[in-house]
């Protein structure tokens, strides 16, 4: 490397950015400094091939000063760019131990990204908050780059070359069959989302109460086929607020949004709402176990700007809280590759749509922001980072 046209700050931001290179141990990236030099590094063990273009130098300070968070804002910032982005970032979740070691960020931005997230946590008013802060940027924003039914969780891809619709038709009945309906069965989702799943299970011939506290998706949910001929109800309302008892309770991705102080919480509902001898299907997103402790101990970009009060559970955290209530614990099914396809073609949407996206009022930086949140979910699902999964529970 030729340092001598860089400034002091920079030959030190480059030295420690060059060390970390060659300390990662899973595929192989080459780096574009600001000044055209490359830099290539070729790990021991197999994994992505990674490129990434510095065009800034802060984007190497933003990235040392700030980890997770900080080269996430920088990319929002326009300081750096890759022609592969979820390949870089499945890049850096392989090599996320290592990486942390060297940029975990500085103390006092760590601790306030923990303050701000402590003050986000999810009690009755901060859940109101949190969901409105991401769930209603507005159902026209969500159809530009969802599919037709609105799904905005995991689908589950039949075959290699399903689309998306399918995806998610296939992940809505796998959730059906679960629940094992017979006909006559009441349901209670929590977290109903725009209701496509409660269409369906109104046609295998239950009755769903639905709740979410988005008004943009209750909107949306109260005009679907199940409510209108009178056998779904959908309520703005807390879960932790729904009374009376349920043969079968569904509940899609919602966990991510309770907040690890309230997971007790939400386990007693479900056991609380549900009959005796009944069934409960969850769909959750889950971290990796030896990843967990870190996790917990940090606030990350998703948490940051995204998800605020959110935390993932690993499955180990799901089947003790569920033999804390009293829930047995059936059976687990998971489909990590198929959320990985879901991101992509989420994304691939989201890009198609950029100038209608924009149209709505949405910034560059805004965009810039949800391509990076895609392609970092994306990532993490092919590293094997986090899982999605759907669990079967008894009560």
């Amino acid at each position: 490397m030729r340092l001598r046209r860089w400034s002091a700050p920079d030959k030190i931001g480059a030295f420690a950015f060059r060390r970390l290179l060659g300390s990662l141990p899973c595929g192989q990236i080459t780096a574009v400094m600001p000044d055209g030099t490359r830099l290539h590094h070729r790990g021991p063990e197999p994994g992505p091939d990674a490129e990434l273009l510095i065009h800034r130098w802060r984007a190497v300070r933003r990235l040392l000063a700030g980890g997770d968070i900080g080269f996430a804002e920088s990319y929002v910032a326009g300081d750096w760019s890759s022609p592969d982005l979820a390949a870089l970032l499945e890049f850096a979740a392989r090599n996320a131990p290592y990486v942390e070691r060297v940029v975990a960020g500085s103390a006092p931005l760590r601790a306030w990204n923990q303050i701000l997230h402590t003050f986000r946590s999810n009690s009755k008013a901060g859940s109101r908050r949190n969901i409105f802060y991401h769930y209603d940027l507005g159902n026209a924003f969500y159809a530009l780059w969802l599919d037709p039914s609105m799904s905005y969780s995991s689908g589950l891809y039949p075959s290699p070359d399903a689309s998306l619709e399918a995806a998610q038709q296939a992940k809505i009945a796998r959730a059906g069959d679960l629940l094992d309906l017979t006909g006559g069965e009441t349901v209670l989702e929590i977290g109903c989302g725009w209701g496509a799943l409660a269409d369906h299970l109104v046609e295998r011939g239950a009755r769903v109460t639905g709740v979410t506290l988005s008004q943009s998706q209750l909107e949306i949910a109260r005009q679907r086929p199940a409510a209108r001929i009178g056998a779904a109800e959908f309520r703005l309302e807390d879960y932790r607020d729904t009374g009376g008892l349920y043969d079968r309770i569904v509940s899609i991705e919602m966990i991510e949004a309770v907040g690890e102080r309230y997971w007790p919480a939400y386990f007693r509902t479900i056991r609380d709402r549900l009959k005796p001898g009944g069934i409960a299907v969850l769909q959750a997103i889950t971290i990796a176990e030896d990843r967990f402790d870190a996790y917990r101990k940090s606030t990350d970009f998703i948490q940051r700007h995204i998800f605020p009060g959110g935390m993932l559970p690993t499955v180990d955290i799901i089947r003790e809280q569920a033999r804390r209530v009293g829930l047995e614990y059936v059976s687990g099914e998971w489909f990590a590759d198929s959320y990985a396809r879901t991101l992509a073609d989420w994304r691939h949407r989201f890009h198609q749509n950029a100038e209608a996206v924009e149209k709505l009022g949405f910034d560059l930086g805004f965009r810039r922001m949800w391509d990076y949140y895609l392609s970092y979910c994306e990532g993490g699902f092919r590293s094997g980072a986090i899982d999605v999964g759907l669990y079967r529970l008894r009560g």
